[in-house]
């Protein structure tokens, strides 16, 4: 604070400041043209230390101060949302893309629409929030209409195949006219998956008698509880029942062949030919009949 208030009464009371002259100045000047036509080296005052005052530089914590920019795309949880002009290797990595953002913002995507050309390539696709669109009919005079998650919404993406090979995003729309989820991403039909583990143990169950859903409560114990399961009940259910139509009982591939004997026995031009595996189980069947 000295130097300070030196340099604010220097300004007040010296009298260089009003003045054309000023003796102590002129002294030292004269004294300095001396030494020079002399040869004699002169060392300039230096301040004293102790009435210096150390001011910080504006630009000294610069870096301090400026954060590290990501990208626009970007957002603080490290979502990356889609962008016009993103670029990917094929459709099938962007769709992934496409999938991994709306499970975590928390909405169902699908395929709305592609195009290929004259050779059959694929050139153009979009992928929308399934609640695209309404259903088409007059449900207003209906008793019991169905339920339907579509709402017209018009979150999308469209991106074409360019001259080098790869997929461009050319078209971007975020905002969706219903609320999100994302904890209910993994209850949604685009999410939901039964894994190999998963179908093996529902068959051995279901052929050894147990009901499905003990096996599926299992399969729930197994995951660590219902918010670990990529799959419901429902889906376990149409899986069994289709393994069920497709499995043969004991005994089944044996009575086709002997139906179609009887068969080829009665019309000469009557043939069959049928497939087994090592475990006597039918794997394909032709027939023909002239």
């Amino acid at each position: 604070m000295r130097a300070l208030d030196q340099h604010s009464t220097l300004h007040s009371t010296h009298p260089c400041i009003n003045n054309a002259t000023c003796t102590k100045h002129t002294s030292k000047a004269e004294e300095l043209r001396a030494a020079k036509k002399s040869g004699i080296a002169t060392k300039p005052d230096l301040p004293n230390m102790e009435d210096v005052v150390f001011m910080d530089s504006e630009n000294e914590n610069v870096c301090d101060n400026v954060n590290s920019v990501e990208d626009e795309n970007v957002e603080g949880d490290g979502l990356i949302v889609p962008e016009v002009g993103m670029q990917f290797k094929d459709e099938k990595e962007l769709y992934a893309f496409y999938a991994r953002y709306a499970y975590t913002v928390g909405f169902p995507v699908r395929k709305r629409s592609s195009s290929k050309d004259d050779d059959g390539v694929l050139r153009y696709v979009t992928f929308t929030c399934s609640r695209e669109g309404r259903r088409s009919g007059n449900t207003s005079i209906s008793l019991k209409p169905h339920p339907t998650i579509q709402t017209g919404c018009k979150a999308r993406i469209s991106a074409s195949l360019d001259i080098h090979g790869y997929w461009k995003i050319n078209m971007v729309h975020l905002d969706h006219n219903h609320k999100t989820s994302p904890t209910k991403s993994r209850l949604y039909r685009c999410n939901r998956e039964l894994s190999v583990h998963v179908k093996r143990k529902l068959e051995v169950n279901d052929i050894a008698g147990i009901p499905l859903h003990k096996s599926f409560n299992s399969v729930v114990v197994e995951s660590g509880g219902y918010e670990n399961m990529a799959c419901v009940e429902k889906d376990c259910r149409n899986y069994i029942e289709q393994v069920r139509r497709l499995r043969l009982g004991e005994g089944d591939a044996l009575a086709i062949q002997s139906y179609f004997s009887e068969m080829q026995s009665r019309c000469s031009g009557f043939y069959f030919s049928i497939d087994l595996d090592n475990d006597l189980r039918l794997k394909n069947v032709f027939w023909a009949d002239n």
